[in-house]
């Protein structure tokens, strides 16, 4: 089904359920990305992913036309994503034996020292992200990982341009100073 993402959320308003797949497929890894890297753990960013689609699907007749779907669905997560840190406590990331195992495995694989290091990179970034406001981290993700515009992130999260434009300084920033070793 081609559908523009105005389309899917009309017709999915109508009760067309592919139509609201269409949305799901086309959204879901930017928003997992998002997710992922505000939590920093992949079981609770798909968490975190299909909690906004649930609550995206129950606000379909909220959606103003005018916005871009996107947007929208982008407010959602880092509402969720938000609402998800605050309710757990801070703790420790710890990767995932299995995925180094299959790394190591492979025969193009990156040596041991290398995925050393990268942990560590991995292991900074996040505590780094984890340092900043909710607020600074969404900006600084939305425009570093995923490429979103100061207006986009601007309406996101509810920020006139120039408050964007700090929060993204803000957290630059921060991380240049708690990355400064790497």
């Amino acid at each position: 089904m081609q559908l523009d993402d105005a389309a899917a959320v009309v017709r999915a308003r109508e009760g067309d359920q592919d139509a609201f797949r269409v949305l799901v497929d086309r959204h879901s890894r930017s928003l997992y990305r998002l997710a992922f890297r505000m939590t920093g753990r992949a079981e609770d960013a798909e968490d975190i992913v299909q909690e906004t689609f649930i609550k995206a699907y129950k606000q379909l007749s909220r959606f103003e036309a005018r916005a871009n779907v996107s947007t929208w669905l982008y407010r959602i997560a880092f509402n969720c994503s938000v609402d998800f840190l605050r309710s757990r406590p801070r703790r420790q990331m710890v990767a995932d034996d299995h995925v180094l195992e299959g790394l190591a495995a492979s025969p193009n694989a990156p040596t041991m020292d290398d995925l050393v290091y990268a942990g560590q990179i991995g292991e900074q970034l996040q505590l780094a992200l984890r340092d900043l406001s909710g607020q600074e981290r969404a900006a600084f993700l939305m425009r570093h990982y995923h490429g979103c515009s100061i207006e986009e992130i601007g309406d996101t999260l509810g920020l006139k341009t120039n408050a964007t434009k700090h929060s993204i300084f803000r957290a630059v920033r921060k991380m240049r100073v708690a990355l400064q070793g790497f």
